[in-house]
């Protein structure tokens, strides 16, 4: 075979491929899919650095562990060629009564990374299947990958103002999960930033996380005082903030114009359980062992246990 016509071969695979896997990933429920190549992320390398220098990353000392391996995919998978990008819908159908504390809406059902986990390595193994043997990994926010810088360079969105991946369709209500595999597939290429001249996320964050455009002080942000935060009592500086978050916070995508396209997901599994989604302020604070145990099983609100969740009921209840 000439060169000519073997680079044709190699490029037709190279599509074949792409292809497949774009539609093993539309088959298993993905909204998106985008492809990047694995690579030194260079330009994050800095801005990594500094972020953690500055302690914006507050007490989640993980963050400052594998800096080496958050930038280079290839010291996670030996022979890394391609990061596989996907999106998964998490925008509920249904809503918390106005008058309760609020839980994030990721939280609303089964833990993602339940769910999402036994997708991917369904995905692999289609991947195994149809193509042959393939080494890679699997990754849903449970390791040292920078799924929403990986997610902007494969053209699935913009990372907004408030640091969240925006896709222009559909808002910014996902789950961003990763497949880092040493074949070679066809790169997407990064999309415009829309933010604009818009300020909302920025102006609405109670706590002034968002410190300036693009650049959020995760210790000031709602979502790591009500979850990622151990102490026993949350630092007084933040008294009359929450705005009754009590796990979690999507106070800078709610008022994002972009989530105006945000519509409910069909994952089954995602379903909140509707006794406490119906809760009052007053049924929150009977917790007991037992109820929290039958309510949040398998829920992400497990995270914090249900000393964390009084704590932070207390702490937005004691300022009324």
């Amino acid at each position: 075979m000439g060169l000519y016509k073997e680079d044709c071969f190699n490029s037709m695979n190279l599509d074949t491929n792409t292809l497949l896997v774009k539609s093993i990933a539309h088959e298993l429920g993905f909204q998106f899919c985008g492809i990047s190549k694995a690579d030194f992320l260079e330009e994050e390398a800095q801005r990594l650095y500094d972020w953690l220098q500055s302690n914006k990353n507050g007490k989640m000392a993980y963050m400052e562990n594998h800096f080496d391996k958050r930038l280079d995919p290839r010291l996670l998978v030996p022979g890394a060629k391609s990061v596989v990008s996907l999106l998964y819908n998490y925008y509920p159908e249904q809503k918390q009564r106005q008058d309760s504390f609020n839980v994030s809406k990721y939280a609303y059902g089964t833990d993602y990374h339940f769910v999402l986990k036994d997708k991917l390595n369904l995905f692999l193994e289609r991947i195994r299947t149809e193509i042959g043997e393939v080494d890679g990994r699997v990754f849903v926010d449970s390791a040292p990958v920078m799924d929403k810088v990986w997610a902007k360079k494969s053209g699935l969105g913009w990372v907004g103002k408030h640091s969240n991946l925006i896709h222009p369709k559909n808002g910014s209500f996902f789950f961003i999960a990763e497949l880092i595999l040493d074949l070679e597939l066809t790169p997407d290429g990064p999309i415009k930033d829309y933010c604009g001249t818009c300020t909302r996320c920025i102006d609405a964050c109670p706590t002034e996380a968002i410190v300036e455009p693009y650049v959020v002080d995760g210790s000031k942000c709602i979502s790591y005082l009500t979850i990622e935060l151990k102490d026993e009592i949350l630092p007084s500086e933040f008294s009359g903030k929450l705005n009754d978050w009590i796990f979690g916070c999507d106070i800078c995508q709610d008022v994002c114009p972009w989530n105006r396209f945000s519509s409910p997901n069909k994952e089954p599994l995602f379903s909140p359980n509707n006794l406490w989604l119906d809760y009052t302020k007053n049924d929150w604070k009977d917790l007991t062992d037992e109820l929290f145990s039958n309510l949040f099983k398998n829920s992400a609100v497990k995270r914090t246990k249900k000393s964390g969740l009084l704590r932070n009921i207390k702490f937005v209840n004691d300022l009324k």
